[in-house]
């Protein structure tokens, strides 16, 4: 019995306890702060719904129904500093034209005036996405008791407004705006405010040389890249002779003459050649440079400088600094042109004059006079073998591309041969390809291995190749006495078997 009155005042007292807890618990609840007014900072800063879309925040006139007006200049404060708009050439309905804006104090500059212009026309008429709040007392929370940006239009009229952005919304969308003298904060999208946010620099042409139209383009007479890492310049030079298909020589324009001459391909040089021409950068360091800035970018002592000589007396050059690696773990270089004010960071593969080597650009052409200029060809080998062979054109009054074999008379060594066959085995000789240029080549000693020597009617000069042994595998080749190649062994040992042929019915080799 006693047992079980111990067990029923355990119980009431847990009750007594429960009640109590229950009473501290219920208190809580009421001094909990209301479920409306916990949820009413989130509410204010994005709602769900779209309620105030389509209201016009910026614009000349107040009045309902009144025109935008003309922005006639304009003033952006941001987090990088200021930017100065200003009218530059008015609307022409005639010519159905819009009016252009530009930056100011920035006359001596390729402006991206299209850019610039949304400045003005992203503002002027902007449209709200939501309204947010009206009478907002706390504007913090939106960043727009101090703007991130502060937006100030002069109109043709006089009137002068301003507008203030401020943080983005919780879905990266949009942007809280407010105009100047009310406190009513919209939405508006995150595409027309983000150039706001911009430095002045983002607003240069990102061209470091304007390509110029098809008309007035001008021919490159001579390229020259000085590099610091290199004993030598590499030189590129217009070749007269690329005018005329038939004169010889490979497809590109131009031939190297330093450090030393060689024909080029025209797939590899092109870029080297012309490539300043509308060259793109990927990002502009400084707007009106200083000294500190020519030296920051290590531009006053550049790594490698570019000259580029043209036919219509303009001559322009590039200074590049050494590689640096970017933010985004790319190559990069600073650029800018000689005497200018603009700075540029260049991509590697927009910067190639830095890397660029001679084998990297050249031909592995080592002859190539067409084969119907050649009016006489001598071969002579240090096994003994050798021919003699001259041309005689019998149609006097045949163009170059309409010559064939039968036009031409060939005698070798005095007597007269087969035109097509001597034409296969120039044909061999000039396949003979340059494996590498013979840079800073000492003069050889001793005998050639091999000579071709041959007359090129079509610029009336003698040209001779010698080819002196050097290694194992490799032959030596001279042009004229001045080292120009290393080329394959194998293919004076080719040449000496094919001379042998020459008086036989057997096909060249034509493979080593």
């Amino acid at each position: 019995m006693s047992k079980m009155k111990k067990q029923v005042k355990g119980i009431i007292c847990l009750s007594a306890v429960l009640a109590v807890l229950g009473g501290g618990f219920a208190f809580l609840k009421l001094t909990e702060p209301a479920e409306e007014e916990s949820s009413e900072s989130s509410q204010l800063s994005y709602p769900d719904s779209k309620e105030g879309a389509g209201i016009t925040i910026v614009t000349d006139s107040e009045e309902e129904g009144a025109p935008l007006g003309t922005v006639k200049s304009a003033v952006i404060k941001n987090a990088e500093g200021e930017i100065k708009v200003k009218l530059l050439e008015k609307a022409n309905e005639d010519e159905g034209t819009s009016n252009t804006y530009t930056l100011e104090g920035f006359d001596d500059v390729n402006v991206n005036t299209s850019m610039v212009g949304t400045l003005v026309n992203n503002g002027n008429g902007m449209e709200s996405s939501a309204l947010i709040a009206e009478n907002c007392t706390d504007l913090a929370k939106f960043g727009l008791d101090k703007p991130e940006v502060t937006v100030e239009f002069t109109y043709e009229s006089g009137n002068v407004r301003k507008f203030f952005i401020g943080d983005q919304t919780p879905s990266s969308s949009d942007y809280y705006v407010m105009a100047d003298g009310s406190n009513t904060v919209y939405t508006a999208a995150m595409s027309t405010l983000s150039n706001y946010h911009k430095a002045v620099k983002d607003f240069i042409e990102n061209t470091v040389l304007e390509s110029p139209s098809e008309e007035e383009t001008p021919r490159i007479d001579k390229l020259t890249i000085e590099r610091e890492d290199l004993d030598y310049d590499i030189v590129l030079e217009y070749d007269k002779n690329s005018e005329d298909s038939y004169s010889g020589g490979t497809s590109s324009t131009h031939k190297m003459t330093s450090p030393v001459e060689a024909f080029l391909s025209g797939d590899k040089s092109g870029t080297i050649v012309s490539g300043m021409f509308g060259l793109s950068s990927k990002d502009i360091y400084a707007v009106h440079c200083k000294e500190s800035d020519i030296a920051g970018a290590g531009l006053n002592e550049p790594f490698c400088k570019v000259t580029m000589k043209c036919d219509n007396g303009k001559s322009y050059t590039l200074l590049l600094s050494e590689y640096f690696t970017d933010d985004n773990g790319e190559k990069s270089c600073y650029a800018m042109l000689e005497n200018s004010n603009v700075i540029y960071i260049l991509s590697e593969s927009n910067s190639q004059w830095l890397t660029v080597m001679p084998n990297d650009i050249s031909s592995r052409i080592m002859i190539a006079s067409y084969v119907w200029n050649v009016r006489d060809l001598s071969v002579k080998c240090s096994d003994g073998s050798s021919a003699e062979f001259k041309a005689e054109l019998l149609a006097k009054d045949k163009e170059p591309k309409d010559m064939k074999a039968e036009d031409f008379k060939i005698t070798k060594d005095g007597e007269e041969f087969d035109a097509e066959r001597y034409r296969k085995f120039y044909a061999f000789i000039i396949s003979a390809n340059a494996e590498e240029l013979a840079i800073d080549a000492p003069a050889p000693e001793g005998e050639p291995m091999a000579e071709v020597t041959f007359t090129d009617s079509y610029d009336n000069k003698k040209y001779t190749y010698q080819f002196y042994d050097d290694s194992m595998m490799k032959v030596l080749v001279t042009v004229n006495g001045e080292p120009r190649y290393y080329s394959s062994k194998a293919f004076v040992n080719t040449l000496m078997g094919n001379i042998k042929k020459l008086d036989t019915s057997e096909e060249f080799v034509t493979t080593w």
